[in-house]
């Protein structure tokens, strides 16, 4: 498509896409062309349902902005540093009761109890609830394979499970992120000083504890699988943690967990020599600007060398991922704990499987055997 179809039309489903570095880098941050209001998944663009306020992903300046300078309190670089310690605490706990197995499945095993547990923290959620959470919010994201997601009933957008411990930690504040969003002023669309409804503090907690939980988690799998076709370079990693974290650069570069970004067209726009019309719906095919041999030679290579300096895997401009630092440090993170306790592992690609969903690229299961 980047060399043949620059501009791609699918007629089926009726939307629009690019897949160059250059169109994704020019069209991501031109919110007011490309806007988000409609949703940033096809379906959802495509359903024309209402979303509610404060769904900050799927919003346009300047109410993005009023909200996202809220989130950006939470986010602030000391607290994600102040959270190595605890991460690396959760990530031990997971992966010493498996040293000594022969295999495991790094899915269930340590990508989808890791990011769970450290945005359970942060939001301040009790352990033992923990799990519940992240079930139903994986299983808002999953569609049948190769079918479309339902936002019929817009339980997407928010997760009343959250409400009682939103209510409880009103009376019972404390030093997390719903503490934060309970008691933070600020000043709305309408330049009224306030703090948040309960409803919107609900669609905050459920939209940062659906992106950063699926996400992260997919990208832990990324790692073993890409890391188990590269044995060298794993091999590299293992002898030298201080490559790691470009490691995690290049990961996010050559298998980013959102392959794919959805906009909504405001005007008339030229690509290529085509018009897309207002009212249409496009694509930013991110993971295949991602490998462009024009912004990065040799882009289909995995090389944990690789300076590859800007990447579209987090987004670009009003909606650049909130939790990059997060993401960036969970990976980091797991890596250095998995390869001190598992320098040497192949995959069970019988038994690897991806999961189906529209959002989130990733596997479902990935049987890892260690020490072959």
């Amino acid at each position: 498509m980047r060399e043949e179809a620059p501009l791609y039309y699918n007629d089926k489903h009726d939307f629009y896409a690019v897949s160059r570095f250059a169109d994704c880098e020019r069209g991501l941050p031109d919110w007011r062309t490309f806007s988000s209001a409609k949703g940033a998944v096809l379906e959802l663009i495509k359903s024309g349902i209402e979303i509610p306020p404060g769904t900050l992903i799927f919003e346009d300046p300047p109410l993005h902005d009023v909200h996202r300078r809220l989130l950006v309190r939470v986010f602030t670089p000391r607290r994600i540093a102040a959270l190595e310690p605890m991460v690396r605490r959760f990530c031990a706990r997971t992966l010493d009761p498996l040293v000594g197995e022969r295999s495991f499945d790094l899915i269930s095993e340590v990508s989808a109890e890791m990011p769970m547990r450290v945005i359970g923290m942060l939001l301040g959620i009790p352990e033992a609830d923990q799990a519940a959470i992240r079930d139903t919010t994986d299983e808002s994201l999953r569609t049948e394979a190769g079918g479309p997601m339902d936002y019929s009933a817009g339980t997407h957008f928010t997760n009343e499970t959250f409400a009682d411990y939103i209510d409880w930690r009103r009376d019972h504040p404390s030093d997390d992120l719903m503490t934060t969003l309970l008691t933070a002023e600020f000043e709305d669309e309408n330049g009224v000083t306030r703090t948040l409804t309960r409803e919107e503090v609900i669609t905050y907690v459920t939209v940062v504890a659906g992106a950063g939980n699926e996400t992260t988690g997919r990208l832990i799998g990324w790692a073993g699988s890409t890391l188990a076709r590269h044995p060298d370079q794993r091999r590299e990693l293992a002898a030298d943690p201080a490559l790691i974290p470009g490691a995690v650069e290049e990961l996010l570069r050559f298998e980013p967990p959102g392959p794919f970004v959805g906009r909504y067209v405001t005007e008339d726009v030229e690509f290529h020599g085509a018009t897309v019309p207002a009212g249409s719906a496009i694509l930013f095919l991110v993971a295949a600007a991602n490998r462009d041999e024009a912004r990065y030679p040799d882009g289909e290579r995995f090389d944990i060398h690789r300076r590859a300096g800007q990447q579209l895997t987090f987004g670009l401009g009003a909606h650049y991922c909130l939790g990059a630092a997060l993401a960036r440090l969970e990976g980091r993170i797991a890596l250095e704990e998995i390869l001190k306790r598992f320098p040497d592992w192949d995959v069970d690609w019988a038994g690897a499987k991806l999961a189906p969903t529209s959002t989130v690229r990733g596997w479902e299961t990935l049987p890892l055997v260690i020490g072959h």
